[in-house]
């Protein structure tokens, strides 16, 4: 066993892993954050991503001893202390999602996105949303609840985790 230490939603976490244990499965079966959905589990649906130091990585292929050190952000951290983020707010509102499979995925990309480039056009969200897989939208929906998000408050105005 492998001790390892790392910051998941803000807080510290310990434990000791296998070599070959993924980060997605030290979430779910580890820590009980079970809102990283394992799909493929060979990093090609994207409905594990993570944030790993601020930046979109499939948790399916990143072994946990490589997050030693580091801040990961998962779907349950995005909102802080509010119920739902503005970002959930407005995929919620524009009805993005229909099973909730690949709505973590989603999110956690599109709130890459957002933090980078506040004010996307639907083609630069097209764009940062194509490695994820979505069997029942169309990805309408899902683009339409992005751009709303981006027209709400600036993102300099908000906490952090609470687009």
């Amino acid at each position: 066993m492998i001790p390892i230490t790392l910051t998941v939603n803000g807080q510290l976490r310990e434990g000791s892993v296998e070599g070959r244990v993924t980060l997605a499965d030290f979430l779910r079966e580890r820590l009980g954050l079970t809102g990283t959905h394992l799909g493929c589990e060979h990093g090609v649906c994207g409905a594990c991503t993570v944030l790993l130091d601020g930046e979109p990585a499939r948790s399916c292929l990143v072994l946990a001893v490589q997050a030693q050190d580091k801040e990961v952000t998962t779907v349950e951290g995005l909102s802080g202390s509010e119920p739902l983020s503005a970002l959930q707010r407005a995929m919620r509102d524009n009805f993005s999602f229909q099973c909730g499979f690949c709505t973590p995925g989603f999110l956690i990309q599109a709130w890459a996105l957002l933090k980078e480039n506040p004010r996307p056009t639907e083609e630069e969200v097209r764009h940062a949303l194509s490695g994820n897989l979505c069997r029942c939208t169309g990805y309408q929906s899902i683009v339409a609840g992005v751009l709303a998000a981006s027209t709400r408050a600036p993102l300099e105005s908000q906490q952090e985790g609470s687009l």
